[in-house]
């Protein structure tokens, strides 16, 4: 069950004072990363068509640093254009999860890179920030904690 969980108002459209369970938000992160793999996908193989094999068939490896770059500047972009426009991915929209700030609003740029870098972190901690959303008295992520945002659920359409 999803705990009531002390928060600031948030507006009539989303469910207050609920946050999704872990399990809904598993399954949006489903939904996104089948998003996001075409985009590293892409990226790889353009940086693959400039640092691919020359005439004389010596293979070249594309640096990691280059390609650990344009995966970040993707997940970036990708997480923070639907963050700041509506609070939302395509797979939250689908589990009907909202992501909003401590105070209900947008969330900030920082507030996006800050959430991002607490779920990298969390997810090297081999995914104890994610089950940090168990713990009183906040039950939140580690993430959720470093950039002052929140998940909320958003009530069925009538």
């Amino acid at each position: 069950m999803c705990p009531k969980i002390p928060m600031h108002p948030v507006s009539d459209n989303l469910v207050k004072n609920t946050a999704p369970p872990l399990w809904r938000h598993v399954f949006a992160m489903v939904y996104d990363s089948l998003l996001i793999i075409p985009l590293f996908m892409a990226a790889t193989a353009l940086w693959v068509s400039i640092w691919g094999p020359t005439e004389n068939a010596r293979i070249q490896a594309v640096p990691p640093a280059l390609q650990w770059l344009s995966w970040s500047i993707i997940l970036l972009l990708f997480f923070g254009l639907f963050w700041r426009r509506g609070g939302q991915t395509l797979g939250m929209q689908a589990w009907r999860i909202k992501l909003i700030t401590e105070h209900g609003g947008q969330p900030t740029w920082r507030q996006v890179v800050l959430r991002l870098v607490g779920a990298s972190l969390s997810l090297l901690a081999l995914g104890g920030g994610f089950l940090w959303k168990f713990i009183p008295p906040e039950y939140r992520y580690w993430h959720d904690a470093l950039s002052s945002t929140r998940l909320v659920l958003v009530p069925k359409p009538q």
